[in-house]
């Protein structure tokens, strides 16, 4: 799993600084851009169809994984009327950002998902653009990431009543890059933005939920993903001299280059992303034990 420093690198760069190029709610993942242009209601737009794909009902209690800047959060209690929605994340930024907002309904804990150990189970769970940290390039590379992936499923199951719905939405590894400057962008994004963290293959995933969960749905984005990272760089780009004035030009620099390999790699299928619906498998945790004890 990505450690704490490597999310550090991510996402603790500066609040301001990402406020100024992602939407209201700071929602740093893909939007769903159906029946619209516009940025803002395109991640509201997203964020109803992952609670729906959960099965999300007033009065649940949900837990979101890897819950960023808390957007997922204050739409599930202002908008789902949820009971209570719990975020985790490992983000030191997004933590206290989250909890300077005092959010009705909400907890928030910095901890790492395999830490992590609710006192009650959840009616259901999201997580959305964290599915990337869990393996770690070294650990694809020896071909440890369905048993990685196996593991965190099986946590997930425990933290969960029988019948809950987990919708999960990850970028996901497409072709292999075709020239060598492309995968040299692709590889100095990885180390320089995304430290520690590796999109996942969909068969592994595939492989790997089982037998805990069951794929229901699973829809594939990789056109969403382009128009959204292309926004991101066209506010980006907009907000270039306040950027350059209030920190060093090679964070603009940076960012630029990195949004632009984004918007490359999703328009020509180096990467896609996927949203999919799971559905647990057998009963209560309390009764029984998942059978993936006995595989991982």
């Amino acid at each position: 799993m990505s450690t704490k420093e490597d999310i550090a690198v991510s996402y603790d760069v500066s609040n301001d600084f990402f406020a100024l190029w992602l939407d209201e709610q700071m929602n740093y993942s893909c939007a769903l851009f159906e029946d619209t242009d516009d940025l803002e209601l395109a991640q509201k737009k997203k964020l109803h169809f992952m609670a729906d794909m959960a099965h999300v009902q007033p009065g649940m209690r949900v837990v979101d994984i890897g819950c960023g800047w808390g957007g997922n959060l204050r739409y599930l209690v202002n908008e789902r009327g949820v009971r209570e929605a719990n975020g985790i994340t490992l983000s030191t930024a997004q933590f206290e950002h989250i909890q300077r907002q005092r959010l009705p309904a909400t907890t928030t804990a910095q901890v790492s998902y395999r830490d992590y150990h609710p006192e009650e189970p959840f009616d259901a769970a999201i997580s959305i653009g964290m599915f990337e940290h869990i393996a770690t390039p070294e650990e694809a590379r020896d071909g440890r990431s369905v048993e990685v992936y196996r593991d965190y499923f099986r946590r997930v199951w425990r933290w969960t009543v029988s019948g809950a719905w987990f919708s999960l939405q990850t970028v996901i590894g497409g072709v292999l890059p075709r020239t060598s400057e492309d995968l040299r962008e692709l590889e100095w994004v990885t180390r320089a933005i995304f430290p520690g963290a590796i999109s996942p293959r969909l068969g592994d995933i595939a492989q790997a939920v089982s037998p805990c969960w069951e794929i229901m749905e699973l829809h594939t984005r990789r056109g969403h993903y382009a128009r959204t990272t292309g926004e991101w760089l066209r506010r980006l780009q907009a907000q270039r001299d306040v950027i350059c004035g209030r920190w060093e030009p090679t964070r603009f620099e940076e960012y630029e280059r990195y949004l632009r390999a984004c918007v490359m790699a999703f328009e020509r299928g180096y990467q896609s992303l996927v949203q999919i619906a799971l559905r647990r498998i057998g009963p209560d945790a309390a009764r029984r034990p998942c059978a993936a004890d006995n595989l991982v």
